[in-house]
């Protein structure tokens, strides 16, 4: 796969790049170069990165990092028992707890939200850091929201971290969770309180809380490019101007947890 001539490979991360020494210098660079592409290529668009993981896996199945990588294009793409082989290959490699939720999230993915049920109970669990806990966390209230379990999945997200007032990386997305939980639920005003905490920890746009806040706030957005091409047709223009915005809300962000905790 052609890979962009501002890519050099020296973007990977140190970690990454150390992992790579232990192969021959051009073989490294190639696979450096393939390793970025997926980092670039992920969100947007999770096919081009899956192609990209192939090669990298393809010139170094036996170095960790591309073994997780890989892991990371096959999960986003929805390829979930791919992403876990990978992921239990990259874990024998290094011993490391650290892919344990979303190697649970990919459970979730095949249709078996009891053996992620399984996966959040066991010792595993206690040896991630805090942030690998809140995932756990996420993943395991989506299994029980997979399993028809409402009341159960909010009272799993329930916890320190997220009666905490200190935000974290992992803040807003716990929040939204449970929010979206209560929802569910019919629990309105708990859901708005938890859509404008959510709002209020979500600094890089990782959910679409304040969305969500403005749905139940009975805000409508309007897209203003319908607008001018209504216009340029030659017809009138809707008045916005009671009760609706212009498809912007104070403090608009977004983002999700893959459903994984």
């Amino acid at each position: 796969m052609p890979i962009p001539e501002d890519v050099t490979g020296d973007e990977i991360d140190k970690d990454v790049r150390q992992e790579l020494q232990s192969l021959p210098k051009t073989l490294a660079e190639d696979v450096a170069k393939n390793l970025v592409m997926v980092a670039r290529l992920i969100d947007e668009d999770p096919e081009g990165a899956y192609g990209y993981s192939k090669v990298a896996l393809r010139l170094a199945s036996r170095v960790a990092a591309v073994r997780e990588a890989a892991g990371f294009a096959a999960y986003a793409s929805q390829k979930y028992s791919e992403a876990l082989a990978e992921f239990r290959a990259a874990r024998r490699m290094t011993g490391s707890v650290e892919l344990w939720p979303v190697m649970a999230d990919c459970e979730r993915g095949l249709g078996r939200p009891e053996k992620a049920l399984d996966m959040a109970g066991a010792p595993e669990v206690h040896k991630l850091d805090k942030a690998g806990q809140v995932e756990m966390r996420l993943v395991a209230a989506g299994a029980r929201r997979d399993m028809g379990q409402l009341d159960a999945a909010i009272v799993t997200l329930q916890s320190p971290e997220l009666a905490s007032h200190s935000v974290q990386p992992w803040t807003a997305r716990l929040r939204y969770a449970y929010a979206d939980a209560l929802q569910a639920a019919g629990r309105q005003s708990e859901a708005r309180e938890w859509f404008a905490k959510a709002v209020e920890a979500d600094r890089d746009g990782s959910t679409d809380a304040s969305d969500r806040l403005a749905e139940l706030d009975g805000v409508e957005f309007v897209d203003a490019l319908n607008e001018d091409e209504d216009a340029a047709d030659g017809e009138p223009a809707e008045d916005t101007t009671d009760g609706k915005m212009d498809g912007k809300s104070d403090g608009q962000s977004d983002g999700q947890s893959n459903g994984q905790d």
